[in-house]
């Protein structure tokens, strides 16, 4: 079964505190854009029909640039004010029976997370997130910092992407709320999509923060 990828990359990323958009930062002598299309196309696995990569407008010429020796093809963008107006430009231009959404972020995530997810939509599930036990105790806590309660992290995943869905489901899920959100299969939800949970990968981690900056440099260099 064919599959699209969306990046959603027009985010302006202002938690890194870079001087340029987060997907355009350097990593290693790459962006962090283009180490991601990388990522997306890992697997000898999937059957890639194409990747929307979802930009600021300024910066489309330079994408189509910088992406042009990729063996999928891939169609760039402009994006919208929001992450959603974003995800929903791409869908419009998704081709396939599935449908990823994979943050421009995460250009380390490994091509079994991949897998996983398209293996799980050919399972049958119209909507799948690959997510991470919860290592931290969790505390509860009030407006003035006095803990309520500890928080059973046995049932918690921190999720990741790339999110899978069958096309007609993220269609259904966008269709059923203009509501802005930063996680897709939430909408999902909303929509009473039930979501299936597979295994994310540690190197599957969003770079948001210097800390993370830093961590994805050393990585890029000693992968590099």
């Amino acid at each position: 079964m064919s599959t699209s990828v969306i990046v959603p990359a027009a985010g302006s990323g202002t938690r890194l505190g870079e001087n340029t958009p987060k997907a355009f930062v350097d990593l290693a002598g790459r962006t962090i854009l283009a180490r991601t299309v990388d990522a997306v196309q890992s697997s000898d696995r999937i059957d890639l029909d194409r990747i929307v990569v979802v930009v600021p407008d300024e910066l489309t010429e330079r994408t189509r640039a910088e992406l042009s020796g990729s063996a999928c093809p891939i169609d760039v963008i402009v994006g919208g004010a929001e992450r959603t107006d974003s995800v929903r430009a791409g869908l419009a231009r998704a081709t396939g029976e599935y449908v990823l959404v994979h943050d421009a972020a995460r250009p380390f995530t490994p091509a079994a997370v991949f897998e996983r997810v398209v293996g799980a939509l050919r399972a049958g599930h119209r909507a799948v997130v690959p997510g991470l036990p919860v290592v931290d105790t969790l505390k509860r806590v009030d407006g003035d910092r006095r803990v309520l309660q500890t928080v059973d992290r046995s049932v918690l995943r921190a999720i990741q992407t790339p999110q899978g869905f069958h096309a007609d489901a993220l269609a259904q899920a966008y269709a059923a709320t203009d509501d802005v959100a930063t996680d897709d299969a939430g909408l999902a939800e909303r929509a009473g999509i039930d979501v299936h949970v597979v295994d994310g990968d540690p190197d599957a981690f969003k770079i948001t923060t210097p800390w993370d900056l830093r961590l994805a440099r050393a990585i890029a260099k000693g992968w590099d």
